[in-house]
């Protein structure tokens, strides 16, 4: 029997269990004039709340996955941070709402956020996150030393890589992906999202986690070639932006502008050159055009 003084042990409650990035559903399908009852695999999207020393800044819907990785690249690439170093934290915490990412970064930073904050919310393949004015748009950009070492044939092994690396991809038809590879085209980090500037944000805070020299490498995206993502491949110091679909004119400009070479409808053994085409290695010639 217990004591009167006995206090039973307070009950644990579970950890918070992360949101699989694809899940089944059991549908119906036509195929061939023939239906069929199957299981098929759907890439999910949730509410990712980022919120900076306490104060929720932005409100994404994302694939909830490589989140901390995420929050680093969304950081860096939409400059509230200046560089990794000013990133104190990161902390994933979900719950029944959605996610909430916490990310501690420097005084410094976090009062230049407070300036330009609002609360926004976000959706598939949104743009400019976290601008509240025309002025913000068009940010001053890294100076982009040339690529050294960006070579047709490095493009198209990279483009034939890449495939073998989108997992979500192939279960549920409905993930973008992007990639940092290495100049010979090895696909070195893949990340895959319901939202493609998301894929690249987690790309870009995987190499900084890491501690990888951006601009060694170039990026490959499944996707377009859209104004913020050129933006957020320059912010994070690469000279080369290869697409598998079309650029918007903006893109390209932004790309002429800041010294990257921006390649795009990247399939087989095709692709266009779009700005810098002088930096770019042919093949046999690992010179100039």
């Amino acid at each position: 029997m217990n004591s009167p003084d006995y206090q039973p042990e307070p009950a644990v409650p579970p950890e918070p269990v992360l949101p699989a990035p694809a899940r089944g559903r059991r549908v119906l399908r036509m195929r061939a004039g023939a239906c069929a009852e199957v299981d098929d695999m759907l890439v999910d999207e949730v509410p990712i709340a980022l919120v900076y020393n306490g104060i929720s800044h932005a409100v994404m819907m994302a694939t909830p996955a490589d989140l901390e990785e995420f929050a680093l690249g969304f950081s860096l690439s939409e400059g509230i941070i200046a560089g990794p170093g000013q990133c104190y934290g990161i902390e994933v915490e979900p719950d029944a709402g959605g996610i909430a990412v916490q990310i501690e970064i420097a005084g410094s930073a976090f009062m230049a956020l407070k300036e330009r904050r609002r609360s926004l919310a976000g959706r598939t393949g949104c743009g400019l996150c976290g601008v509240d004015s025309l002025d913000q748009v068009c940010r001053g950009l890294p100076a982009l030393r040339p690529a050294q070492g960006f070579n047709a044939a490095g493009v198209r092994r990279a483009v034939a890589a890449i495939g073998a690396a989108q997992a979500l991809t192939r279960q549920t038809g409905a993930a973008h992906a992007a990639a940092w590879c290495g100049m010979d085209g090895a696909v070195r980090i893949v990340r895959e999202d319901v939202g493609r500037h998301n894929a690249l944000d987690k790309v870009i805070g995987a190499l900084a986690r890491d501690q990888v020299r951006p601009g060694d490498g170039f990026f490959l995206i499944t996707s377009r070639v859209s104004f913020e993502m050129a933006q957020k491949a320059a912010m994070a110091g690469v000279s080369a932006l290869v697409g598998m679909s079309a650029p918007t004119l903006a893109a390209v400009d932004l790309a002429d502008r800041a010294g990257m070479t921006l390649l795009a409808f990247a399939r087989g053994q095709d692709f266009v050159c779009y700005t810098h085409a002088d930096r770019l290695g042919l093949d046999g010639d690992q010179g100039r055009m």
